[in-house]
Formats: structure tokens, C-alpha cells, sequence
């Protein structure tokens, strides 16, 4: 969705705000054990823990079976104590067995506790099972539980946060190959904000905050530009709040103008590329940041404004060599009014016959642009050879022919040109080999001037030139048809065909 809007003005820094107090969501504890009395004491002792500024929710078994219900539909439990000795000898000890590798869970903090530590060693269990702690029950006082719950959620906190930066990490990394192409760019915006909220421990783990909402919007001169969403603004096409909400962000961060439709605990991080802000990003539920934390958010975000600036410097120059290939193809052409229009024709039929054959969208637009060039080196021949309306001598003809090494010299000289040079050099090479001007044959033919080949004919045949009236679509199909395996690429002249009958050529 896009915005339109007159100016932006400079964002306020998200470190001149003060936190206020968050209620965050508490730590989910999970207690296995057969005894109701433990759980008793257990939630007793722990009843004003805090950790984080985040209490705890107790979730409780009195069984290993009861504890694997529970995990199968609690995906973010943080401490696990549990006991060993319960509807089995090692009843714990299989529940441990069943997170780790059934589970897969590898993010919980199990603590094992028992009243009968001789019926499992604590070396034995230390060392055979994935576990945190191990502690006989009578040594667990109120300030042992304490001590060995803050130092296991301590840990849990720090895991999460590790892989969620990796995760995040992935993502931007993943689409940084691809980074300067269009349809890539929202994929790496949306690896950035998923970046920046682990960056803080935000996110869908719950690790400090309820932050699981959040937005990255550009903006320039004419348009603000939403980027990436996650959390409720994930969908971005199918949320109905998304257009008041962005407008509010717009009013409030680039306007300066307050609006009652923001939620007050929505932060904003600016984009900015040295002292010019290119977007932000908004977060919400996310005042309690400290300063350290909207710090390294903000310098992850001006990665992301860089990027973006690089990006818009790639599509300019792509586009000013685009602009200077056409011009170049006018040029070209210039000389004959008759074939004016014939480098535009030729361009779409060139693209809609590659994408047929299986090419990109994109890869079949850069080969209808290069198509243009084609006949480039007509510039080097003469114009009574190049207007002459009737038919050229042996000896014109053998002048006209070298348009195609002309062209090839005009534009070998630059990789930009590479796919037209191959065009310029080669379309009139024949599928048998008795074409000009090195006599290739079959495949050894660039492919896309095997395309050229055929649609520069059709396109000759079906419009009047200098030296001939226009033929039927159905007759230039015809004589083209009798080429192919001799003169054309069958499988191109296949396509065409079926490109007139679907109606999409001419």
C-alpha cells in the first residue's frame, strides 16, 4: 500500500523517549513430579519471583504422561523441573529423552530433581542426558530454587535471543544475493525487521516483551512505501487496520502532527543514509527499550537504509542503459522511416517468445531489449545500398552483409551489450549452417538470436517495406514454417505459431 504525502520531514529519535513501565508476559515454568505436595512448595517458594522484570506462569504434571500433553501444545516453555522417580524408575529421565530428541526441543531448561539419588546417579544423568541442573530434593531451600531458576531462565533468555538473531540473520543473508533485483528487495526488508526485534529479544518467543507487531516503511518525496509487517501486520494486502494505522505513522513521524490512532507504546526507528531519513520502522508495545537496545536497532536500521539507497542507485543506472540502448536502437534505425516502428515490435515479439521457451520474465525483457540492436551496423553501410528499392547486386548484397560484423564490433566492446551483441552478430545465421557471417549451425547459434532470426522475418513479412507490400499473417507463417530445421530453430518456430494462434502475435 502507498501514501502519498508532500515532504519528510525529519523523525524524532526514538532515544528521546522514556520508558515507561510494560507489563511484560511471564516466564512459562513447567513442574513434572508425582507428589502435589512438591508443586505446593514449589509454587510457595517462588511466589514473588521475578526475573526481567517478568513473573512466572506454572504449568504442572503430576506425571511424565500429563507433562507430554502439556508440551505438545506449550511451544515457548522456559524451565522444566522435573522429577525422576514418578510412574517408572526413570520415568524423568524418559520425559528428558522424549524433549530433546523426540521434541526436538533443545531451547527448554530442564533441571532434574529427586528424592532418591541413588536410584540415578547424578554423574551418570549429567552426562547421558542434555540437562541444566541436577538436584536432590532436600537441597532445594527457597534461596537454592531461586538461585537455580534465575541462572536456567538467565540461560533460556540468552538461547532464544542467539537463535532468533540467527534466524534473522538467514533471512537478510539469504536475500542479499538477490538484493538489487525488484522482487527480492520485500524479502530482505522483511529478514530486516525480523532481525530487528530479535536484536532486542523481541518477538514471537516473548522474551522480554509483547512485541510481536511490527512495520518497515520508505519514503521519499512523493510516496511512503510499507516494506515489511510481522506479527497482525503480516498480511499486509488483507489487513483492514493497515491504511489508518500507516497514515496515523505518517501524520506523527514524517509530519510531526499527534494522532489518537497510534498506540502509545509504538516506538519509531529512522531510516536515515548520513542526515537523510529514508523511512523508519515502527514497533509496538516496545517503550520499555533502553537506550542500548534503540541504539543497536538503529544502526541495524541504517544498514537497511543503505541498502535501500544502493538499491535505488542500481535501478537508476539499469534504467539509464536501458534509455541509452533504446536511444542507441533509434539512432539505428533512424534512416529508414519504414522500419521505425519495426525495433519496438520486434522487442515484444522477441520477449513474448522467450518467456514462452521457459525464460524469467525478466530475462525475456532483456533479451526483447537487445533484440533492438539487431541491425546496429546498418549504420555502417551506405544508403543507396540500405534504400535501394529493388533487388541488390551480388556485389551490394555482399556490402550488406556486413552489417552483422559491423554490429558486433559496435557492441562487443561493453558486457551491458553482451546479449546484443550475440543478436547483432548472429541472427542471420541459418539452423543448417549456410548462414552468415562464421556459417554456425543447430545450437551453436546464441539462443537468443535464433529468436531474432524468426521474429525479424515474420515481422518483414507481415509489414511493407521499401521494396515490398505486406504480407498476410497467415502466409508469412507459411514461408516461415517451410524454414524451419533449415533456416530457423523449429522449436522457435513452433512457438511463434502458437503465439498467432493464441492471439497474443501480432
Amino acid at each position: 500500500m502507498k501514501i502519498i504525502h508532500k515532504s519528510a520531514q525529519k523523525i524524532q529519535d526514538a532515544e528521546d523517549t522514556t520508558p515507561p513501565e510494560v507489563k511484560l508476559p511471564p516466564w512459562k515454568v513447567l513442574i513434572v513430579d508425582d507428589e502435589p505436595d512438591v508443586h505446593a512448595i514449589t509454587r510457595l517458594n517462588l511466589k514473588n519471583f521475578q526475573f526481567a522484570n517478568k513473573s512466572l506462569r506454572f504449568l504442572e504434571a503430576l506425571s511424565a504422561r500429563e507433562a507430554k500433553q502439556i508440551l505438545s501444545h506449550e511451544i515457548d516453555i522456559a524451565v522444566a523441573l522435573i522429577d525422576v522417580v514418578m510412574e517408572t524408575d526413570d520415568a524423568g529421565l524418559r520425559l528428558v529423552d522424549y524433549i530433546r530428541n523426540e521434541l526436538g526441543n533443545s531451547m527448554i531448561r530442564i533441571v532434574v530433581r529427586t528424592g532418591q539419588p541413588g536410584a540415578a546417579p547424578e554423574r551418570q544423568v549429567v552426562d547421558s542426558y542434555d540437562i541444566d541442573d541436577y538436584k536432590d530434593k532436600t537441597e532445594l531451600t527457597v534461596q537454592k530454587l531461586y538461585t537455580t531458576l534465575r541462572s536456567t531462565l538467565k540461560s533460556y533468555r540468552d538461547l532464544t535471543t542467539i537463535n532468533a538473531n540467527r534466524r534473522g540473520l538467514e533471512k537478510i543473508l539469504d536475500a542479499a544475493a538477490e538484493l538489487y533485483q525488484p522482487q527480492s528487495i520485500h524479502g530482505f526488508f522483511d529478514g530486516v525487521l525480523t532481525q530487528i526485534i530479535a536484536l532486542c529479544n523481541l518477538g514471537e518467543n516473548n522474551l522480554i516483551s509483547t512485541v510481536s507487531s511490527g512495520l518497515l516503511i520508505t519514503a521519499s518525496e512523493e510516496r511512503i512505501a510499507v516494506q515489511a509487517g510481522t506479527g497482525r501486520f503480516a498480511q499486509l494486502t488483507e489487513n483492514p487496520q493497515l491504511k489508518e494505522i500507516i497514515q496515523a505513522c505518517t501524520d506523527s513521524v514524517l509530519h510531526g502532527q499527534p494522532s489518537d490512532k497510534l498506540l502509545p507504546s509504538m516506538v519509531h526507528i529512522p531510516l536515515r543514509v548520513h542526515d537523510h531519513t529514508m523511512g523508519f520502522v515502527c514497533l509496538e508495545n516496545a517503550l520499555h527499550l533502553s537506550h542500548a537496545d534503540q541504539h543497536l536497532i538503529q544502526i541495524m536500521a541504517n544498514q537497511c537504509a543503505s541498502a535501500l539507497r544502493n538499491l535505488q542507485l542500481y535501478v537508476d543506472l539499469k534504467e539509464a542503459n536501458r534509455q541509452a540502448l533504446y536511444m542507441l536502437a533509434v539512432a539505428a534505425e533512424y534512416k529508414d522511416k519504414d522500419t521505425g516502428d519495426h525495433i519496438n515490435r520486434l522487442a515484444r515479439y522477441t520477449a513474448l517468445v522467450a518467456e514462452a521457451m521457459g525464460m524469467s520474465k525478466q530475462e525475456a525483457e532483456n533479451y526483447g531489449l537487445a533484440s533492438m540492436l539487431h541491425d546496429i551496423g546498418k549504420v555502417g553501410i551506405a544508403d543507396a545500398i540500405l534504400k535501394k528499392p529493388g533487388k541488390l547486386t551480388d556485389e551490394e548484397f555482399a556490402i550488406m552483409k556486413t552489417h552483422a560484423e559491423i554490429g558486433a564490433e559496435i557492441l562487443g566492446k561493453s558486457k551491458w551489450f553482451a546479449v546484443a551483441y550475440h543478436i547483432a552478430y548472429c541472427h542471420h545465421e541459418r539452423w543448417d549452417g549456410t548462414g552468415y557471417p562464421r556459417g554456425l549451425k543447430g545450437e551453436e547459434i546464441p539462443i537468443a538470436a535464433r529468436i531474432v532470426s524468426v521474429v525479424d522475418v515474420f515481422d518483414a513479412l507481415t509489414n511493407k517495406r521499401c521494396y515490398k507490400e505486406p504480407w498476410t499473417v497467415a502466409d508469412a507463417l507459411v514461408e516461415i514454417e517451410k524454414g524451419a530445421g533449415t533456416h530457423f530453430d523449429p522449436k522457435v518456430v513452433h512457438l511463434l505459431l502458437q503465439l498467432c494462434e493464441q492471439g497474443i502475435i501480432p
